[in-house]
């Protein structure tokens, strides 16, 4: 079912490109299939995506994929990305290229067959150590563009679990946005970071947080934190304090973000807790980071008790 496996060189992670929730949807299938069927994928390999692949993937009813697949031919072919590339004399190129070289549409079959431009070919066929693997399970409940795309820059990251300080014109370059798209930082964060932000927690395998980064006032960039979702806790090599409330076992993933938000919205916490200067939204995301740590729970447990914890 959902558990294919997506990979991609870093340079396709890290390059800059605004696709629709659907067209992204299209190419990672467009991966899955070539690798299913053993047919590889060239600059010359025509691939097929069936309206029923859609469906069953991304879980919608027969109209919406067949949408999806007829809107591809001219949306996704007008599609273009840009890259770095470095050659060996360490002169570095930025490399425009589009998707795809050639689209079709057969409505009587309710089949796309596409052709990837040479450029994209190698970088999501050579299984190489600077590449990123994931599995399209994990993004295929995602509904946001700007989502899929975060969720792969972060877990190029998995092996760490945190990103290094993403300056704000990089992160943006990254997310395909435009400059005269969201130029305040409150549009950004509420019509792009923070909705993919919340998506990631719900939909997929990692929990994530960020700290801004700032200069004086202003932001200047973003550090991201994660840890994959449903992991045991570890086993505490020193002796249990008797005096100590036994109530934590571990939070769930879900009463992570339901008490980060109680927490945060709690005027008695925040007065303690929150920095100067933090809104309530802000607190909240750091504290899914905080409370992910089960130290953190057990320092809060009377105000976690407070607020209707009840393990």
């Amino acid at each position: 079912m959902n558990d294919q496996l997506i990979v991609k060189a870093n340079s396709l992670i890290n390059a800059s490109y605004n696709l629709e929730v659907t067209e992204q949807r299209l190419i990672l299938l467009s991966i899955i299939n070539a690798r299913e069927t053993g047919q590889g994928i060239t600059a010359d390999s025509k691939l097929e995506i069936h309206a029923s692949d859609y469906m069953n993937h991304f879980d919608v009813d027969k109209s919406a994929a067949y949408e999806a697949l007829k809107g591809a031919v001219n949306n996704l072919f007008n599609r273009q990305f840009s890259f770095k590339e470095q050659k060996d004399d360490g002169t570095e190129f930025v490399v425009k290229s589009r998707w795809v070289s050639q689209i079709g549409y057969a409505d009587e079959h309710a089949t796309l067959q596409i052709i990837f431009a040479p450029a994209v070919v190698p970088l999501i066929t050579r299984l190489e150590q600077h590449f990123t693997s994931y599995q399209l399970k994990q993004v295929s409940q995602i509904t946001r563009k700007y989502a899929i795309r975060l969720y792969e820059i972060l877990i190029a990251w998995k092996s760490v679990g945190k990103t290094p300080v993403l300056e704000i014109n990089d992160l943006r370059f990254k997310l395909g946005i435009e400059d005269s798209e969201y130029k305040r930082m409150s549009d950004f964060k509420a019509r792009a970071l923070d909705p993919a932000i919340k998506q990631i927690n719900e939909f997929t395998d990692i929990i994530v947080s960020y700290e801004q980064q700032k200069r004086g006032r202003t932001i200047t960039g973003f550090e991201f934190k994660f840890k994959l979702k449903n992991q045991p806790p570890k086993e505490k090599k020193s002796p249990k304090d008797q005096n100590t409330i036994d109530m934590f076992t571990g939070m769930t993933d879900k009463q992570v973000l339901l008490f980060a938000k109680k927490l945060a919205h709690d005027d008695q916490f925040g007065g303690r807790v929150g920095e100067v200067g933090e809104s309530r939204e802000d607190l909240e995301r750091r504290l899914v980071g905080l409370l992910a740590d089960q130290k953190n729970q057990q320092k809060w447990a009377d105000d976690l008790k407070r607020l209707g914890f009840n393990n």
